[in-house]
């Protein structure tokens, strides 16, 4: 069993890795031989570089595809890759790399709400309508494992996790929209909008559910990596993290039984400016990609157990034109690095 005094999280968006000829979403052709090479090894170099403890994937369509990047980097003897077992590659879905020696137990892909999960109210006033929200599950299910970085240390809970995108749902396909085409054509994107939002709101509440469920009472440590599609400020980000305070002053003092700290955030309490951002959508920079931490890994609190070292964050191929043709994604990788040194007693 290890005993280190250093471990590294990192997030990357794989950009629909898939093999060459297989279909992505609409596209029966997907990646060229020559696209898929490009990809290939541009995943492998930034694999190499950042040389993670733990990697969380998103948009990954294939295993073999993965098993692919990581011979290219020569990696495949250190890492287990954490892949659905008897996936097809039909759909996307959240994976992992571990270092073998840190690896506890098997890993599981969530795809439910937990059984409790209600999203319906008759409103706080006279005033308000009732509202009821019908969804049941992930977009893309949740992956969750567990690390024991040091052989007498405590296990880390890891997620992975993928929260619906930004874009409006397709809305015309509807029978709604079917029956009244010449009035909805004019709404779709705000209606599309809406719904997509919803979504996502409700699968961030019910993963908070699932956190809260990991970490109240219980002093587990907790990791969160993941595209979560949408910014540290957002309604969609307060609602997993639970809004903890973050103390400017008094080591070993703060911290919060059940909330998340951003990494992002850290970096930005050492920083002069923010230049974070993991995603460009019409010269909009935004902090798609996340790096979520429990009160175990913040500085701050008197319950810590590994300080925060740092993040790096690897984003300058956002600003290149055809991610198809070099090989890039389309969102930054951010790394975070911690090193063991629990609070004072």
């Amino acid at each position: 069993m290890a005993r280190r005094t250093r471990v590294s999280f990192a997030s990357f968006n794989l950009y629909n890795l898939n093999l060459p000829g297989k279909g992505i979403y609409s596209d029966r052709d997907g990646w060229s031989d020559a696209q898929f090479a490009a990809k290939r090894e541009w995943s492998a170099r930034m694999i190499r570089e950042l040389d993670a403890d733990v990697w969380g994937f998103q948009e990954l369509w294939s295993g073999a595809a993965l098993t692919a990047v990581f011979e290219a980097a020569g990696l495949s003897d250190r890492y287990r890759l954490l892949v659905p077992p008897g996936h097809r590659g039909t759909s996307i879905v959240c994976a992992a790399a571990v270092n073998r020696d840190i690896l506890v137990g098997e890993p599981e892909w969530v795809s439910a709400f937990p059984p409790e999960f209600k999203l319906d109210s008759g409103g706080d006033d006279p005033q308000t309508p009732d509202i009821a929200v019908r969804v049941s599950g992930f977009s893309r299910p949740l992956l969750r494992f567990h690390i024991k970085p040091r052989s007498r240390g405590k296990v880390i809970t890891v997620y992975v996790a993928h929260l619906k995108s930004k874009s409006p749902s397709r809305l015309y396909r509807e029978d709604w929209y079917k029956a009244n085409p010449d009035c909805y054509k004019h709404h779709a994107i705000a209606l599309g909008s809406a719904v997509a939002t919803i979504r996502r709101t409700a699968e961030a509440a019910a993963l908070r559910m699932m956190l809260t469920a990991d970490m109240k009472d219980t002093d587990t440590p907790v990791v969160v990596l993941g595209d979560l599609n949408d910014a540290t400020q957002s309604n969609t980000l307060n609602i997993v993290t639970g809004q903890p305070n973050y103390l400017m002053s008094g080591l070993d003092k703060g911290g919060s039984d059940d909330a998340l700290y951003t990494v992002g955030m850290l970096q930005q309490y050492r920083s002069f400016r923010d230049v974070y951002y993991t995603h460009i959508h019409q010269n909009v920079r935004e902090s798609l990609d996340h790096i979520l931490v429990s009160q175990e890994f913040y500085d701050n609190s008197r319950k810590r157990l590994w300080a925060f070292k740092g993040m790096d964050l690897y984003n300058d191929h956002l600003n290149t034109d055809d991610h198809k043709a070099d090989g890039t994604g389309d969102h930054g990788i951010c790394r975070a690095v911690f090193e063991y040194r629990p609070a004072k007693d």
